[in-house]
């Protein structure tokens, strides 16, 4: 499902209209997170990367980010994931050569290449599993669920859709109110340039109150040269405009683009008509890291992936959260 643009837009006669469902969404997410004095309690850290906003706002490059951070510090970290998109139920621990994206999801799969990942749709058998295998767990996602206890919860937003009109789903983009959600972070770290950040606390002042830490997500140099490249670009992830415009910033002739849904299945099918609509346009077929994983073996060789990494100037308001937790 695609995030409707009117979400991100002044509140206008659609999303007031919306807006009693949205409050009984928002309602119902602080019901459930009255349990949270309940949630299974591991033996090691526990380090939550989470939203407040449905959709893409960079969760998995912030723990890939984290999961070197915490290695240079000499820790062992281990990631539990929910697996959206995978079959799963698991706990089970991710196998990257012998799982595929429909087994554990495609983030999930993406994320074994840095560490050890469990995926568990009940979060707290998940927690229970991973806190044998390291010495601190990065739970994905999971902000809005009291199943496990956290030590240390980060929110990531971007910087440039920021919480959007402020409501909650179906209104807007909120899981929950932004107040409501930001009470319980310990950092938040926006991702975007300069201009997107000082909007975001011109229209959201309350982020003055908390620990706010910058960053950027930037392309991983890997020696290809992009500059004039034909390229039919598509993706499958939370907002793929933004894809776009980094594949255009690296210097590509955009001539040709596919937003698709967030999470698509990556079909034959579907992927054979992008292959032959890139050599009808005498372009090359790229797309995103996190897509890449979806697709299918015989057709990786010709689809040029793009990944992206999370990058911080200042480390140290995230090295303190860290070491907080004596890990």
């Amino acid at each position: 499902m695609k995030a409707p643009s009117f979400w991100y837009h002044k509140r206008g006669v659609l999303s007031l209209l919306l807006s009693p469902l949205g409050w009984v969404y928002g309602q119902a997410t602080k019901q459930r997170l009255k349990s949270e004095g309940a949630g299974f309690r591991s033996t090691v850290p526990v380090i939550c990367v989470g939203n407040i906003n449905a959709g893409g706002t960079g969760k998995t490059p912030t723990c890939i980010a984290l999961v070197e951070r915490l290695r240079s510090l000499d820790c062992s970290p281990v990631i539990v994931s929910r697996g959206y998109g995978g079959n799963f139920e698991g706990p089970i621990l991710v196998d990257p050569t012998h799982h595929t994206a429909k087994d554990v999801g495609d983030e999930p799969l993406l994320l074994s290449a840095f560490c050890k990942v469990v995926v568990a749709k009940d979060r707290a058998l998940g927690a229970e599993q991973a806190q044998k295998l390291g010495d601190v767990i990065i739970l994905d996602d999971g902000f809005q669920n009291p199943s496990v206890k956290k030590d240390l919860s980060i929110i990531v937003v971007d910087a440039f859709r920021g919480f959007g009109n402020g409501l909650c789903i179906p209104a807007g983009p909120l899981r929950e109110p932004v107040q409501t959600g930001l009470s319980r972070a310990d950092l938040v770290i926006s991702i975007g340039t300069a201009e997107p950040q000082e909007k975001l606390i011109h229209d959201w002042p309350i982020l003055k109150s908390i620990s706010l830490q910058p960053a950027l997500l930037t392309p991983l140099q890997t020696g290809m040269v992009w500059e004039d490249l034909p390229v039919l670009a598509f993706a499958g992830i939370g907002h793929p405009e933004k894809f776009f415009h980094t594949l255009k910033q690296m210097g590509a002739n955009l001539i040709g683009t596919e937003s698709l849904a967030d999470h698509q299945d990556l079909t034959p099918a579907l992927v054979r008509r992008l292959l032959e609509k890139a050599q009808t346009l005498g372009a090359q077929l790229v797309t995103t890291e996190k897509d890449a994983v979806r697709l299918p073996a015989s057709f990786k060789p010709n689809v040029l992936a793009v990944p992206v990494r999370l990058q911080v100037e200042d480390w140290s308001v995230i090295d303190a959260k860290l070491q907080s937790l004596s890990i």
